[in-house]
């Protein structure tokens, strides 16, 4: 299947991935000191830039203010997201949602390897990758001949780019992997352009893991765009009420990061908790879907 390039896509994903790394230093502000709400003057002297300009930038990155941002970032923000969720995660299809985030949940389409490729460790599988700014810092786009394999990200730089390959290849042990960021990049093009989230021209995604852990990735993609859940609920969903750590074991293993969404689980009292790209990441995925959805 051939996926056209957005061009000023790929040119906003390099703007996108420049500013990412003034956002992550104000994030990490935030969360620091998100009880004393920091004021637009502060977060700005933290990270050298003036008010406005910083104003300017995230907004531009985000769709939100600093402000705004702060907020869908906090502890009691994500209780509230969780307040929402939880009632809404068997029903959620049915409710008319409408607008980019609805999109985005239409817009992705998958299916499962068998579990016999994945005890082989992906023999004989051929796996294309490619390395590619993102919102989210420098990403990696892993593809099959079936569709978007892996997604993850890092924060720039040599060593943490080969850190990155070897913890996705180890996944997969005895795939053939050919470096094809031709091949990658029309995805990547996609699943960060919410203009191109078309219900008609679905992302295909293949998910390559034990049953348990495709059971709990499915379940990730059934909680809606903008809102969270517990890895308790997840577990009850897939009729195993009492493997919630098992669960978030799953959800650490997830191969394809934002797409399949992992950063929208959460622990039982709101808190962000873990994040296998790490936490500041993940805020920045839940303000960034935030910005979109509202």
């Amino acid at each position: 299947m051939t996926i056209p390039v957005r061009m000023e896509t790929l040119t906003k994903l390099d703007t996108s991935e420049r500013d990412y790394d003034t956002i992550r230093r104000v994030i990490e502000k935030i969360s620091l000191d998100y009880r004393d709400q920091p004021s637009l003057e502060v977060l700005a002297e933290s990270v050298g830039e003036t008010p406005t300009g910083l104003q300017k930038l995230f907004t531009r990155w985000a769709g939100l203010s600093p402000k705004a941002f702060l907020q869908a970032v906090t502890l009691d923000h994500a209780r509230r997201l969780l307040a929402d969720g939880l009632p809404l995660l068997e029903t959620s299809l049915e409710l008319g949602m409408s607008g980019p985030g609805r999109l985005h949940d239409l817009f992705v389409t998958h299916e499962a390897m068998s579990p016999g490729d994945f005890k082989v460790h992906g023999a004989q599988l051929i796996i294309r990758y490619g390395f590619h700014p993102s919102p989210f810092g420098e990403c990696l786009a892993m593809i099959t001949d079936r569709g978007l394999a892996g997604l993850a990200f890092a924060d720039g730089g040599a060593d943490n780019r080969r850190a990155m390959l070897d913890d996705m290849t180890r996944r997969w042990k005895k795939a053939v992997y050919r470096e094809d960021s031709k091949a990658t990049a029309p995805y990547v093009s996609r699943i960060f352009d919410p203009e191109a989230w078309q219900p008609d021209r679905p992302l295909r995604v293949v998910l390559i893991g034990t049953d348990f852990q495709i059971s709990v990735w499915q379940a990730l993609l059934d909680i809606p765009f903008g809102q969270a859940t517990t890895y308790g609920a997840i577990a009850s969903r897939i009729g195993k009420p009492s493997a919630s750590r098992a669960v978030g074991a799953a959800i650490g293993a997830n191969p394809i990061s934002f797409v399949v969404p992992c950063h929208r689980a959460v622990g039982k009292t709101g808190a962000l908790t873990g994040y296998h790209w790490g936490l500041t990441r993940k805020r920045a995925i839940l303000g960034w879907e935030a910005g979109v959805a509202g």
